[in-house]
């Protein structure tokens, strides 16, 4: 039998103070709500409150609690021999807080370097005169033996717990495992077989990796200068990653989980002895959950997680409505991020444009408010992510954010300003939050970026950073996450199908498009519909299914245009119609995507090579709802204003006997499509747009109309040629010059005002249409069509006085513009390029106020001007997306 080990004792310690340390455990004991005795403690102090708490938890008052070390102590005096009544060293380090902070109190190198916590607790129970150690061990116990009787003990069954070794060798990979914990057995016991070390004293825990309320920690081995009982072990232990031998065992993932500082293999478990429970609690730590817990570690990991759609879901570039937001909201996910990654939490602080000023004066620019004399409050994220108290704070005024990010030494690393006002606190900081996490997800996919070009970087976004600092914070990062790949539609895909020949052809251009099936309803989805699809995704090697599906949902709803899905599935998506189906295929995302998605098979999975793979996709449409701007115009307006525009386009095009149109900004082709329904003598219609999603919709439906052999009195039959390009409306195509119409009907607002302030300057001096029609919406009737409907009962509590801005109908509205801006725009471009301009508009009625909903521009050319077509500018930049002509053979979509 192993003999009692010698018992160490000592009287003496080491006095000093920190003021420093002594801020640091203030900071740390309010963060969780323990208070200390006194609000300043010097380092003697610090030393007997650590003894007087490393005592008391050995005693009878602290045994009869329900403190998760009561589970310990249940094993130990359960042991036979010498080693009754003996605990790890490292479980009272892990499983108590008030002797970690008192720990990182004595030094703040405690907080990430665990053998160090546990060097100074063993000094801590050399000073006490009840409490035992022994040399050469990491064991600790009461001097007089606990009595058995204390603690009650209730035998339960053996159990079987996974669990994930994760290597310190990056080049090894994780691996899972079985703990096999019969009845009679120390689950620390069976851990210690595991990592291949003596007893369970030579394992050292993590604090928690997951949740604060979860017990998933990370086991590893002590270091050998843990055994060192001199005083300055606590110095080599404090210099510990600092030395050559220690860099070479460091262990960068499990760091990265921990925050703490991790030497040879590790051991990831979710098992432990919790709070007013006397059973084990345990749960399976799969390869799945490991990938998932990389995912949550990635700026749009949360959100992806929150949707419970790791492959199709992406954090949306802008939120819209409170209403059409579905996960876990932006502020929430920052708090996340923030916490994963041992930050500060989120600080954010609002600035009011004060209500008591004269009714707001629309500037020129009607992109951004103008602001009066504001107030600032600032509020923590973590008073909770839901809008409970946004009544409180809304008011009247409106509202703009600033969030700041600053790391665990309250250094600032991230700083953002919203450039709009909102007249919700929610939106404001909803906004604010998701412009940080969007621009976080681009720095992710550029890990390795210079420092130099860092604040570059930022700044491009409107986002301040502290390079060194932020770059320091996320230094593991691209080792310890594979590179993202970039999905792509694959072409040669069996399932998909085009309207395609080869390029000696002029007539025709490839169009990848998707295997739809069912009838067109009519009903497709939109820009800023809330759409619902189900969809499963499987991974397929050549002709053959690999495993289960990796994903699938029998709802799955998302607001189009706000990109909350990836966007080869949005794109198939716009181009079907309610009720339909489609499938189409892409190549692979992440490895860490993948397996964090297909849940029981990972493991089986990841033994596989997935070169030659792909994702197959099948989707269905379930539902589909119309925007709010399209809502709200058909409240008010029979026909809807969108109809109404095609119809004032029409009267012109029959007024003039116009045979060309180009239609700038045809998105999915709506007007296109509405002319085939009316008569004209229009021969051939062009369509030019930058969205190629939005092309492929347009050339899916002007397809399926112009090859259908109807009756041949319909205007379908009168086009000779249609054809859209893919290219930008600023930029000049010679072979769209000199048509007898153009058409620009609520496309500029959705361009920044420079940019359509270009495209007047483009059409007008280069295009050259005889006509040209520009429409868009008149910000100054946006009270009669807010206030006339009802989207939702939250949108319905604003106050909605006269002196308030109004929002813009559409959340891509870069601006929207009153008559005066709207007239002196189009009244500054007809006079330079020798062109008049009459005004008119559709919703409303003329000379009532406020005026038309949509106000229209018409501009007529003078004269024939030889001279248009600038030199240097004949040259084409728009590449042709699809083309048909009526003398060709139809190909079916």
């Amino acid at each position: 039998m192993e003999k009692r080990p010698k018992l160490c004792t000592c009287q003496t310690i080491e006095s000093s103070s920190r003021a420093e340390g002594t801020t640091f455990f203030n900071r740390s004991n309010n963060m969780l709500g323990i208070q200390p005795t006194t609000n300043k403690l010097t380092m003697q102090e610090t030393w007997d409150e650590l003894v007087a708490r490393l005592s008391y938890l050995f005693t009878n008052e602290f045994l009869s609690t329900s403190h998760p070390l009561i589970g310990h102590f249940r094993v130990a005096v359960q042991r036979e021999g010498d080693f009754y009544g003996f605990v790890p060293v490292s479980v009272i380090a892990a499983y108590d807080v008030k002797l970690n902070n008192l720990c990182k109190f004595i030094n703040q190198k405690a907080e990430t370097n665990p053998p160090l916590s546990i060097a100074l607790i063993l000094k801590a129970a050399r000073l006490s005169s009840s409490i035992c150690t022994s040399e050469g061990k990491l064991w600790i116990w009461k001097q007089n033996p606990l009595s058995p009787e204390i603690i009650h003990s209730d035998l339960k069954e053996s159990i079987q717990i996974k669990a994930m070794r994760i290597p310190c060798s990056m080049e090894k990979p994780v691996e899972t495992l079985t703990l096999n914990v019969s009845s009679k057995e120390y689950y620390l016991d069976v851990i210690a077989q595991k990592l291949g070390v003596g007893d369970c004293s030579q394992v050292i825990i993590s604090r928690t990796v997951s949740k604060a309320s979860s017990e998933m920690r990370l086991y590893f081995s002590a270091p050998k200068d843990l055994y060192l009982t001199s005083d300055s072990s606590l110095e080599v232990l404090s210099n510990m990653k600092e030395t050559v031998n220690s860099q070479s065992l460091f262990n960068a993932r499990a760091h990265y989980f921990s925050g703490q500082n991790i030497y040879g293999d590790a051991l990831l478990a979710t098992v432990g002895y919790t709070w007013k429970s006397t059973d084990l609690f345990h749960e399976d730590v799969s390869l799945a959950t490991y990938y998932r817990m990389l995912i949550c570690r990635v700026p749009d990991g949360n959100y992806k997680l929150s949707r419970e759609a790791i492959v199709a879901a992406e954090l949306p570039t802008a939120f819209t409505t409170r209403s059409n937001w579905r996960g876990s909201f932006p502020r929430e996910l920052l708090c996340m991020f923030c916490r994963q990654h041992r930050l500060s939490e989120p600080i954010f602080s609002t600035e009011k444009i004060n209500p008591s000023e004269p009714p707001l004066e629309i500037s020129k620019n009607c992109q951004k408010l103008k602001l009066s004399e504001s107030t600032s409050e600032t509020e923590h994220a973590n008073r909770g992510t839901g809008d409970a108290n946004d009544g409180e704070l809304r008011g009247q005024g409106t509202f703009k954010y600033e969030v700041r990010i600053l790391s665990k030494e309250q250094d600032v690393i991230i700083e953002c300003s919203s450039e709009d006002s909102y007249r919700r606190h929610s939106d404001a900081y909803q906004s604010v939050a998701l412009k940080v996490l969007t621009w976080l997800n681009k720095y992710f996919k550029e890990l390795d970026m210079p420092i130099e070009k860092l604040s570059c970087f930022g700044v491009d976004y409107g986002i301040r950073v502290n390079p060194q600092i932020l770059s320091g914070v996320f230094a593991l990062c691209p080792f310890v996450h594979n590179v993202q790949q970039t999905s792509v539609f694959r072409k040669c895909s069996s399932l998909g199908a085009s309207v395609s020949a080869g390029d000696s052809n002029p007539k025709e251009s490839v169009v990848p498009l998707f295997n739809i099936e069912g009838p067109d309803t009519g009903m497709s989805p939109s820009s800023g519909s809330l759409t619902c699809i189900s969809y499963s995704i499987s991974l397929v090697r050549g002709m053959e299914y690999i495993g289960e599906p990796l994903e699938s949902k029998d709802e799955f709803e998302f607001e189009i245009g706000a990109g909350a899905i990836n966007q080869q599935l949005e794109t198939c998506v716009t181009q079907m119609s309610l009720d339909q189906s489609a499938r189409f295929t892409t190549e692979l995302p992440s490895r860490d995507l993948i397996l964090g998605a297909s849940g029981e098979s990972a493991e089986a999975l990841s033994l596989q090579t997935l070169q030659g793979c792909f994702l197959e996709y099948s989707v269905k449409v379930l539902r589909v709802t119309e925007p709010l701007e399209d809502r709200m115009e058909q409240a008010l307006f029979s026909p809807p204003l969108s109809k109404q525009r095609v119809e004032y386009a029409v009267r012109l095009i029959n007024e003039s006997h116009a045979t060309t149109l180009v239609d700038f900004g045809c998105g999915s082709g709506s007007l296109l499509d509405s002319l085939l329904e009316h008569p004209t003598a229009l021969e051939k219609i062009v369509g030019v747009d930058i969205s190629w999603k939005s092309l492929c919709r347009a050339a899916k439906i002007l397809h399926s109309k112009l090859s259908m052999d109807s009756d041949p009195k319909v205007q379908s039959k009168r086009i000779s040629s249609a054809i859209l390009y893919d290219g930008s409306i600023t930029d000049f195509d010679a072979r769209l010059f000199g048509f007898d119409i153009g058409t620009c009907l609520e496309v500029i607002e959705h361009m920044e005002e420079d940019q359509a302030s270009l495209f007047g300057d483009v059409v007008l001096s280069s295009f050259c249409p005889q006509i040209l029609i520009v429409s868009t919406p008149n910000y100054e009737y946006n009270p009669i069509l807010q206030r006339g409907t009802s989207p939702n009962k939250e949108d319905d509590l604003e106050e909605k006085t006269q002196s308030l801005p109004f929002k813009f109908r559409n959340h891509d509205h870069k601006f929207e513009w009153t008559r005066e801006q709207f007239n002196s725009w189009a009244s500054n471009l007809a006079s330079r390029y020798n062109y008049s301009v009459e005004f008119d508009g559709v919703g409303g009625s003329p000379g009532v106020e406020p005026g038309f909903a949509s106000q229209i521009a018409v501009f007529r050319k003078n004269t024939i001007q030889a001279d248009c077509l600038r030199d240097g500018k004949a040259a084409g930049h728009y590449e042709v997306l699809w083309e048909w002509t009526s003398n060709t053979s139809r190909s079916a979509l």
